[in-house]
């Protein structure tokens, strides 16, 4: 059963997101191809390219080609945590998606996107790292969805 298991290899790839603009959106930093995978439900190689222009994101790709709003991305690790004005530019992006009686909450791929993360995790320190950033977010989700990721938390812990 050894010749089945698959190493955890570093892969790397080149980037398909290519900033357009002289200006770059706040929000940009957390421009993901990851994301854009769980937003179209597409592969990585699916994914032409990514252009982030000032006010959008272009999603070209395999049967996709879209605008895309900065405010659709899930903050992520690595770059400035976010900040009020990130959370005001979120819940104003939900309540524009969401009908008036709705809760104002992440779309339903977050919690995917935020799993997907613990995963691939390489270190315990990385994955409290995010956890945290989930902590710093749990506004985005209703209990029943912080809940399963606290779950997968504690599977890959």
């Amino acid at each position: 059963m050894l010749s089945s298991l698959k190493p955890n290899a570093l892969v790397i790839r080149e980037s398909k997101i290519v900033h357009k603009s002289a200006i770059v959106h706040p929000l940009a930093r957390f421009v993901t191809e990851e994301a854009i995978c769980l937003i179209f439900q597409i592969s990585i190689e699916d994914i032409y390219t990514v252009e982030c222009w000032r006010y959008m994101v272009y999603v070209h790709g395999k049967g996709v080609s879209k605008f895309v709003s900065y405010a659709d991305f899930p903050p992520i690790l690595g770059v400035k945590s976010p900040n009020k004005a990130d959370f005001v530019k979120w819940r104003r992006r939900w309540r524009k998606q969401h009908e008036p009686h709705q809760n104002k909450q992440a779309p339903q791929w977050w919690a995917e996107f935020f799993a997907n993360e613990f995963c691939q995790a390489r270190s315990e320190a990385m994955l409290q790292s995010w956890v945290e950033l989930v902590e710093s977010i749990q506004f985005a989700f209703n209990a029943e969805k912080l809940e399963s990721l606290r779950n997968s938390y504690h599977q890959e812990k």
